[in-house]
């Protein structure tokens, strides 16, 4: 069994990177740090279990964005009418390149929305996306090549940048918070026809 200590290193090294990438989901920092907590309580709460797993923040992780994925169902409503509401005025640390992405990620369906976050802010592979959301590989690179086109299109109809052929090209230049590196991350095409299946 890990120790308290373990635990805690665990909390702190994956707290914020968890938060991120629920929050990029969600579009709601709050509601995401709150679904991180109670996924991080749980994890505590059956520590002499989950301590003992190879990689303990995959259990967290799961069981975060379980939690995510139920409460954006039970949001649909709400959120239907806060849309047409006029948007909130972004928080001070959210530079306009981060708002326009989680904007345009809230337009993404949230199966593909899902799959982009999961790909390129926890930097997770095809085969770790399908495990994790019991999705066949094929399914999952069918999620990614319709989200990257998708979310090229609305950035470029809020950046004024170039069309939906720009998805087209060997990379999409999207910038992310939450990940170590910094700057813009390339996002790379799908280039075997045959591997995009249709959505589930």
């Amino acid at each position: 069994m890990r120790t308290e200590a373990e635990f805690t290193d665990l909390y702190e090294n994956h707290f914020s990177e968890l938060a991120a990438q629920v929050c990029a989901y969600l579009g709601d920092a709050t509601e995401a740090q709150d679904l991180v907590q109670e996924a991080f309580l749980r994890a505590w709460q059956r520590w002499d279990k989950v301590g003992g797993y190879e990689e303990p923040v995959a259990w967290v992780r799961r069981v975060a964005w379980n939690l995510a994925t139920s409460r954006h169902r039970r949001n649909q409503v709400v959120r239907r009418f806060l849309q047409k509401s006029a948007p909130p005025e972004p928080a001070p640390a959210a530079g306009p390149d981060h708002v326009a992405l989680v904007e345009a990620l809230g337009q993404v369906p949230a199966r593909r929305r899902r799959a982009l976050v999961l790909h390129y802010m926890a930097d997770m592979s095809v085969s770790a996306i399908a495990e994790t959301t019991g999705a066949r590989e094929g399914t999952v690179k069918s999620w990614l090549h319709r989200g990257r086109k998708e979310l090229a299109a609305l950035l470029a109809d809020d950046l004024g940048g170039p069309g939906p052929e720009a998805a087209d090209g060997d990379t999409m230049a999207i910038r992310v918070r939450g990940r170590k590196p910094t700057g813009t991350a390339k996002v790379p095409r799908t280039t075997d026809p045959a591997s995009v299946k249709e959505d589930r």
